[in-house]
């Protein structure tokens, strides 16, 4: 049977990816509204809507004939069908066997999406649902088991690449078309950040009322897994290549394109006249106030095109306040997650990327800021723990903030933390002040825990957080005072398609850097340098900075020391880099070296007269220098 539906299946391709589709938007709508109607159980019209949900699912499931998916949303249906007749009333218990239908239900879609056959739903939990629809009282105590690896947001750092000499044959031949020698390929791209889980399992408590004889059927029932309860859309969205463009945006760039057209007819015209040898004063004007024409629609055309990639930021926003009700069930706290400038946009790539970071960091807050509700109680605080997750515009960049009311970080406790468990000596640790403790918590192989659970304390977690925002081309920021919570500012860029950057030379060869990491260019005198151990500094504004040559970083041979240079921002410090020249300020689409990853180069792009230019990422080629 499951294999004439899975074929099925591939008959319809197109019907399935419209139902998984739209089914997805409206679980995500019934999500959100069970949230809601957890602090409005009383909205009628909300429970109505989420039964609609429900049921709008389960039709489209009947329709391709998928059993076990009707079956789930069936009983799911039947719940809040008593609940809004009110012969059933809202309880946090039944709240949660709901939202454990809504994870089992986006686990089915998982496997619809890949062509199979969804399996059925835990015995355990239909039977649950069915108890609670008959009025007996349900112990979800065990459903709220430990959500372990399904929170836990897979993320990867950036590869290592340890190849010390870049393939400039190579570059070129990608640069123009050609593949790279077999000398110059290096691995596939670096691992996938869409999230896989491996769940903890979990038992489950007898429910009771059940039929007898359950236990001795023939096909005992399947026990009741933790990460049903935490779906995996609550923790890591998986990359989807489609997109929402409002049609008003696709009407600006059909409206563009047109007077594109236009201006290419009279561009044909002046130049039949210049071969023609007409030419004299009125069509080189001409010729003039074309070229700025066209010069000012490409811009508004790349901007339009650059907005309808524009995604807000409440799409993956939204999935987060399930996140944190879950988490804040199972450690039995109570939390509140506000969410505000959920309308900002921002790049669809960077949307797709972000979501992981933040899942850490709302987890984090969660599990080790906000206190339990008798800590909160003792020291005067209310029982309910408020976690606050904003975003909003500044200028080009995107600002996030993610802060609780919780119990704050103590830098004393985490300088302690560090020398113990030896990420850093006692030396060392005594120099770092008040902000520069706090930051040792991004250190890899840091926790304060004295204990691993499943949800923290193996060391791993917010020095990838900080990884995976620094290859965004953003920073990340942290403030926290004991008693009084944490606050958390990521900084991230609005796109990564254009990137600014300062043309420079090297040994006659220009690069790009991105312009966010200059902060001035200077003249550089080797009268004013001076050796500091065994590297050479240089004193600006009465701050002593180290000077390195590009030419060294890149492996270059210059028969003369630099004479200008450009200081620039790594990380919490800022260094001067050795360079022989600047081109000017420019703005660039990069494009990526196919096969090849070098170290130290994020892609390359094309000057103006069509000279391959390699934009550097001055992170991977000074990352182990300091």
């Amino acid at each position: 049977m499951s294999e004439k539906i899975v074929s099925a299946f591939a008959e319809m391709q197109d019907l399935l990816s419209d139902f998984l589709t739209e089914a997805s938007d409206l679980l995500d709508d019934v999500d959100i509204g069970l949230l809601d109607l957890e602090q409005r159980p009383h909205d009628t019209g909300l429970l109505n809507q989420v039964f609609r949900g429900f049921h709008t699912v389960k039709g489209g499931a009947g329709f391709l004939d998928a059993t076990p998916l009707v079956e789930l949303c069936h009983r799911g249906e039947n719940l809040l069908d008593l609940l809004r007749s009110h012969v059933l009333v809202i309880t946090p218990e039944i709240m949660d066997l709901i939202l454990a239908a809504t994870g089992e239900v986006r686990r089915m879609f998982s496997e619809m999406e890949r062509g199979t056959m969804p399996e059925p739903a835990p015995q355990a939990l239909l039977l649950a649902l069915e108890a609670a629809a008959r009025g007996e009282t349900v112990d979800t105590t065990a459903l709220r088991g430990i959500v372990a690896e399904s929170i836990e947001p897979h993320m990867a750092p950036v590869m290592a690449l340890d190849n010390d000499e870049p393939d400039w044959l190579g570059y070129y031949r990608v640069a123009f078309g050609e593949p790279p020698g077999v000398a110059g390929q290096k691995d596939g791209p670096g691992p996938d950040t869409a999230s896989g889980s491996a769940p903890a399992q979990a038992g489950v408590q007898a429910v009771p009322g059940l039929p007898a004889g359950v236990a001795t059927a023939k096909q005992p029932a399947k026990p009741y897994r933790a990460d049903m309860l935490a779906p995996p859309a609550a923790t890591a969205v998986a990359k989807d290549s489609t997109i929402r463009v409002d049609t008003a945006r696709f009407d600006q760039i059909l409206n563009l394109s047109g007077e594109i057209g236009l201006t290419k007819n009279r561009l044909s015209c002046l130049r039949d006249a210049l071969v023609a040898n007409r030419a004299d004063d009125d069509i080189t004007e001409t010729l003039d106030v074309v070229f700025s024409q066209l010069d000012t629609l490409v811009s508004d055309l790349q901007s339009a095109v650059m907005m309808a990639r524009m995604q807000p930021v409440g799409r993956v926003f939204q999935k987060y306040s399930r996140l944190a009700r879950d988490l804040a069930r199972q450690l039995e706290k109570d939390v509140e997650l506000v969410i505000t400038g959920g309308e900002t946009e921002v790049d669809k790539t960077i949307l797709d990327e972000l979501n992981d970071p933040l899942v850490h960091l709302i987890r984090n807050a969660v599990d080790h800021g906000i206190e339990t509700m008798v800590e909160r109680r003792s020291v005067g605080k209310s029982p309910r723990g408020k976690l606050h997750l904003s975003a909003r515009q500044t200028g080009d960049s995107i600002v996030i903030e993610v802060s609780d009311d919780g119990r704050g970080m103590d830098p004393e406790h985490i300088r302690r933390k560090a020398v113990e468990k030896g990420v850093i000596s006692a030396e060392e640790a005594a120099l770092l002040d008040h902000s520069q403790c706090l930051k040792l918590i991004f250190l890899p192989g840091f926790s304060t825990r004295a204990e691993v659970s499943d949800l923290s304390g193996r060391g791993v977690g917010m020095d990838v957080v900080k990884t995976n925002i620094e290859k965004l081309k953003g920073q990340i920021d942290l403030q926290s005072s004991p008693g009084m919570g944490s606050h958390i500012v990521v900084s991230l860029p609005l796109t990564l398609a254009i990137l600014p950057v300062l043309m420079l030379k090297l040994v006659d060869q220009p690069y790009a850097i991105p312009l966010s990491a200059v902060r001035e260019i200077i003249p550089l005198r080797q009268e004013e340098m001076h050796n500091v151990g065994n590297a050479q500094a240089m004193t600006i504004r009465g701050e002593v900075l180290p000077v390195i040559d590009l030419a060294v970083l890149l492996g270059r041979a210059r028969k003369a020391p630099p004479t200008l240079a450009v200081v620039l921002a790594y990380g919490d410090r800022q260094l001067v880099l050795g360079v022989d020249g600047f081109i000017g300020q420019d703005e660039v689409m990069i494009k990526p070296l196919e096969g090849i990853h070098p170290k130290g180069v994020a892609g390359a792009t094309l000057s103006g007269d069509g000279t391959l230019v390699l934009v550097l990422e001055m992170k991977q080629l000074l990352d182990g220098l300091f």
